[in-house]
């Protein structure tokens, strides 16, 4: 079981993953941000702050800074319309769907060492990515990030199944559609509460 910071990578080399892990493992699961691409809130909310009145720091306390909010849209219990709608009225913003779409969900830059990392790990491997997100940020970073995701078995996003980590039922969830047994899944996420989760669940 692996977990790092936003400045850290914690799987460098191919060579450093075999040193380390089980025989057993037979599938990776990344998590996606801050592990394949970082992300940053403060440049969504300065793009939305171009088709506001408020400052981008009031955008981050009425928007961005929310966990209700993020989890009701991750989980998929918003929709996009209502979740824009809402973000129109926090924000007091003038922009179109489009522009919103874009200032929101335009926030990702590549983790270079991860990204070189996936295509060596895939001959001996099955890789699943396991996400919180939601439809819009999903939507770009697979676009973004497509090279890369090509790689990937399957990829389990929160929004489309229901459930966020670190609820036990996301774990199961992942590893059935990966076809592994939860010891044989060796899990990479940047929050000890989403890796300590994972570890009851069975996972390394």
């Amino acid at each position: 079981m692996y977990s790092k910071k936003k400045s850290s990578v914690a799987l460098a080399t191919n060579e450093r993953i075999h040193n380390k892990v089980n025989m057993s493992i037979t599938t990776i699961v990344f998590d996606f941000g801050n592990v394949l691409g970082f992300f940053s809130h403060r440049k969504a909310a300065e793009q939305l702050a171009a088709y506001s009145p408020l400052s981008a720091e009031e955008i981050l306390e009425r928007y961005l800074l929310d966990p209700k909010l993020e989890d009701d849209f991750e989980s998929g219990r918003m929709s996009l319309a209502a979740f824009r709608a809402l973000v129109r009225q926090r924000c007091r913003l003038t922009c179109s769907d489009a522009q919103l779409d874009w200032a929101i969900a335009d926030m990702f830059t590549p983790n270079d060492d991860v990204c070189a990392l996936v295509p060596a790990l895939k001959p001996r491997y099955r890789l699943v990515l396991l996400s919180n997100t939601n439809e819009l940020h999903a939507a770009h970073f697979r676009c973004q990030f497509a090279g890369t995701l090509a790689y990937f078995d399957a990829l389990v996003l929160s929004y489309e199944v229901g459930l966020r980590k670190p609820c036990a039922d996301i774990y199961v969830h992942c590893h059935k559609v990966a076809g592994a047994k939860p010891q044989q899944c060796l899990f990479i996420d940047d929050l000890p509460g989403n890796v300590a989760a994972a570890r009851a669940c069975g996972w390394q």
